[in-house]
C-alpha cells in the first residue's frame, strides 16, 4: 500500500483489518521502525476506536510492554516481532501483519521480509500488508512475487515550498550557519500567521543549542519543545497532547513518518541528519551527518498542511536538492556485517548467501564480518554460534562492545568498562 504522509495508512488500515474481522483469531501486528512511533500510534488508534490503550489495542517496544494477552491489535518495533520468531517460527499467533513505513529500509525490515518471504508458504492464511510512501513499492512488490500495489490519496492541503540557502551568491549578503538560518526561517514562519513550526535538525546536540538560541530571542509566550528517540513518554505526551500557546517543536528524523505532531502549520528543513555509517577502514559505527535524500525531504514537507495550506522552509536551494539522491542507503548497506552475522546465526535465519534479502550484502563485507566474530569468539572454526555468541546476540550494541563488557564482568571491572562502552 503506496500512499503520500497524511494518507492514514498508520492509523486507518489497522481499523479496517479490525474492521475485516481480522484480530479475532490471531493477533494483529502492526510494526514501526522507531520505538517513539509505536508508542505514538497504539495510542492514536486507541483514542480513535474509543478504547482504553493496553486493552484491545497496545504497544510493546524494547524493555517495555503495554498490551493484554488478548488484545487484538499490537502495535510493535520491528525489532521485538523479529525477536518473537525466536519462541514462535511460524509467529501462529498473528492472523495478519502490517509493516509500516516500509520505505525506510531498517535493518530489521530486511530481516522481516526476508523471512516473511520465506513463511507465507507455510502460512498462506497469514495476511500481510506493506505500506510505503510513495517510493519505489514496485520493488516490494516484485520481491513478494508480484503482490498487488494500491494506492491512497494524500493530504488535502496545498504545501508552498520556500527555499532559503545558507549559502548565498550574492555578495552584499553573508552567509548563515545552521543556527542563524533556523532563527530567521522561525522569524519568517512567526510572521505569515498562526499554527505550530516543527523544525528538523540532525541530533540531540543540535536541539539543545538551537533551543537556547531560539528561547533568548522569541517571546515567552511561544512554547519550545523537543522530539527525539530518547525523549521520556512524559515530554512526548506534551509534544502530542498539545494546549495553549503556540509552539516551536525541534525534531530529528523521527518526526518524518507515522508520527503526526498535532497543530503543525509550518516545516523548517535543515536538510540534514545523523546517519548511522560503518567505516570498514577504521572498523567503527560512526553518526556523521549527512544530506538526506529527496525522498526524505518530501516527507518532511509533508508534515505540515494536514489541516490547511502550510509552508516548509527548505535551509537549501533547489538546485540542491535536485543533485540529491532519490533515496537514502538501506541500513543493511552502511553497518557492521558482523552484528547482522550474529542475529542470523541467533535466529537461525541461515546463511546471508542464501537467505532472500532485497539487496544482499557484498561477499567482501560478509567476509570481513565473519573474521570479526571469529576474534570476538562468538563462533567457533565451523561458523557455530559459541556460549559467548549467544550471549553477545542478545546485547542491542556493537559486538566489539559487548564482547568488552563479557569479559569485564568476567574480570570484576564491569563499572569502568560501561562508562567506556556508554553511548
Amino acid at each position: 500500500m503506496a500512499g503520500e504522509t497524511g494518507s492514514g495508512k498508520s492509523t486507518q488500515l489497522p481499523k479496517l483489518c479490525l474492521e475485516a474481522g481480522f484480530g479475532s483469531r490471531g493477533r494483529i501486528g502492526h510494526t514501526q521502525p522507531r520505538r517513539i512511533a509505536a508508542r505514538g500510534v497504539a495510542r492514536r488508534v486507541a483514542e480513535e476506536l474509543g478504547c482504553e490503550l493496553g486493552a484491545e489495542v497496545g504497544y510493546r517496544i524494547r524493555f517495555s510492554r503495554h498490551d493484554h494477552d488478548d488484545a487484538q491489535l499490537t502495535v510493535m518495533t520491528e525489532g521485538v516481532l523479529l525477536a518473537e520468531t525466536r519462541g514462535d517460527p511460524d509467529l501462529r499467533r498473528y492472523d495478519a501483519l502490517i509493516l509500516d513505513e516500509a520505505h525506510e529500509r531498517s535493518l530489521n525490515l530486511d530481516f522481516l521480509l526476508g523471512y516473511l518471504k520465506r513463511l507465507l508458504p507455510r502460512r498462506p492464511e497469514l495476511r500481510l500488508v506493506i505500506t510505503s510512501a510513495t517510493i519505489d513499492p514496485e520493488r516490494f512488490a516484485e520481491h513478494f512475487g508480484g503482490a498487488p500495489v494500491v494506492e491512497v490519496s494524500g493530504r488535502g492541503h496545498p504545501v508552498e515550498i520556500r527555499y532559503r540557502p545558507l549559502i548565498t551568491e550574492d555578495p552584499e549578503e553573508a552567509d548563515l550557519d545552521l543556527y542563524q538560518g533556523v532563527v530567521a526561517a522561525v522569524d519568517e514562519c512567526l510572521a505569515e500567521g498562526g499554527g505550530d513550526i516543527l523544525v528538523f535538525l540532525p541530533g540531540e546536540a543540535e536541539i539543545r543549542a538551537a533551543t537556547q538560541l531560539l528561547t533568548a530571542r522569541l517571546p515567552e509566550s511561544i512554547e519550545i519543545l523537543p522530539l527525539y528517540s530518547r525523549l521520556p513518554d512524559q515530554a512526548q505526551d506534551r509534544i502530542f497532547r498539545p494546549r495553549g500557546p503556540r509552539r516551536v517543536v525541534l525534531a530529528t528524523n523521527v518526526a518524518e513518518t507515522s508520527l503526526t505532531v498535532p497543530r503543525i502549520r509550518f516545516v523548517v528543513d535543515s536538510g540534514l541528519a545523523r546517519v548511522s555509517r560503518f567505516s570498514p577502514t577504521g572498523k567503527v559505527q560512526r553518526l556523521p551527518v549527512e544530506r538526506i535524500a529527496r525522498s526524505n525531504a518530501v516527507q518532511r514537507a509533508g508534515r505540515c498542511g494536514r489541516t490547511g495550506p502550510g509552508i516548509c522552509v527548505r535551509l537549501y536551494d533547489e538546485a540542491d536538492f535536485d543533485a540529491r539522491p532519490d533515496h537514502p542507503d538501506p541500513e543493511i548497506a552502511r553497518t557492521n556485517l558482523a552484528m547482522v552475522l550474529l542475529q542470523m546465526k541467533d535466529l537461525q535465519l541461515g546463511p546471508p548467501e542464501g537467505f532472500p534479502f532485497m539487496q544482499p550484502p557484498g561477499r567482501r563485507l560478509v567476509r570481513a564480518g565473519y573474521h570479526t566474530l571469529h576474534e570476538l569468539g562468538a563462533l567457533d572454526h565451523r561458523d557455530n554460534l559459541t556460549a559467548s555468541g549467544r550471549f553477545l546476540a542478545r546485547l542491542p550494541i556493537d559486538p566489539r562492545l559487548g564482547r568488552m563488557l563479557l569479559e569485564a564482568t568476567r574480570t570484576g571491572a564491569l563499572a569502568e568498562v560501561l562508562v567506556i562502552a556508554a553511548p
